[in-house]
């Protein structure tokens, strides 16, 4: 039965839509924020975090659930002193939207070679390039999660052609799956690469020069194009600036970053064949993240199991 016990808020969002959000959410238990040093958290079995408080855990020794604001789940296992308890991923369709909302925005803005075009606007150049069509493009996805799925099965709609590659094998309906030591012969059909891989030991700088050398040169968009709204943690940037440079790589689309936010000092910014976003995205919304929440919230309370639980060896 529902115990009413109180769930701690600890998210690195803006404050005003944090309170919009709360103002119809958790009606029948005590919302208490992490920001508020003279809060007692002992009483809270729940938490939802983003980038918590590093003295959240000792503040609140009784949890038993923790709730990721967002898809990523490597800023909760990267914190010290993380209790063995259960992790909920955020799962919910406006966040799978937005992700492949970008995704497919990326990949049609460099199909339809919109750099070059806005390059030329500036410059007051009128001049129509050779047009390929999506039918002619492989999008090559890393990471085959919820988001990759979703985004492979809109991308399709649209007329590229999709192949996806995982860690371990995934079957996915009208897409043709890699995985494993299965990468080479994925990259090797690739001419725009989508990394939406979570950040975990394995996959920390996996985007680096040896897998840019072996994307598809001289496929129906010349230079192969790398795009990346995972975790910046997986790229190695000043490979991703060298294949840019020499040709390898003919454009990027980046929405995260080994340091966030990006450095003014970046090459990035003034690229021309370089589309820079802030984490951006699939950025939470926060009234959905507390019905997610909520339902998994209920579900436990009723003696149902939860969803969406992270596997600590896998990372996600």
């Amino acid at each position: 039965m529902p115990d009413n016990s109180p769930v701690v808020i600890d998210l690195k969002f803006d404050r005003a839509e944090v309170e919009a959000a709360l103002a119809g959410a958790f009606q029948a238990r005590a919302v208490l924020h992490a920001s508020d040093p003279d809060a007692d958290l002992t009483g809270a079995r729940y938490a939802v975090i983003w980038k918590p408080d590093r003295n959240l855990f000792s503040r609140a020794p009784n949890l038993q659930v923790l709730f990721s604001g967002g898809a990523g789940v490597d800023h909760i296992l990267s914190l010290p002193d993380l209790p063995d308890i259960p992790i909920v991923r955020f799962v919910d369709h406006s966040l799978t939207t937005r992700m492949s909302e970008w995704v497919v925005l990326q990949c049609l803005t460099h199909l339809r070679q919109v750099p070059t075009y806005l390059k030329q606007q500036r410059e007051r150049r009128w001049l129509e390039l050779p047009q390929p069509e999506a039918s002619e493009v492989t999008v090559g996805i890393m990471g085959l999660g919820i988001l990759g799925q979703d985004s492979a099965a809109k991308l399709k709609a649209l007329g590229f052609n999709v192949i996806g590659w995982s860690r371990s094998k995934k079957e996915v309906e009208g897409i043709e799956t890699f995985h494993g030591a299965e990468l080479d012969a994925f990259l090797a059909r690739t001419d725009i690469l989508v990394g939406l891989l979570p950040l975990t030991p394995e996959t920390r700088g996996i985007f680096n020069a040896s897998v840019f050398s072996k994307l598809r040169q001289g496929g129906t968009l010349g230079k192969p194009v790398f795009l990346n709204a995972g975790r910046g943690g997986s790229q190695v940037e000043a490979d991703i600036l060298s294949a840019l440079e020499s040709g390898v790589l003919g454009g990027a689309s980046l929405d995260v970053f080994e340091t966030e936010p990006l450095p003014l000092e970046s090459p990035f910014w003034s690229m021309e064949n370089v589309v820079v976003t802030p984490h951006a995205a699939a950025a939470s919304d926060v009234r959905a993240l507390f019905r997610h929440v909520e339902g998994q919230i209920s579900r436990l309370e009723t003696g149902e199991p939860l969803e969406y639980l992270v596997d600590r060896n896998t990372g996600y």
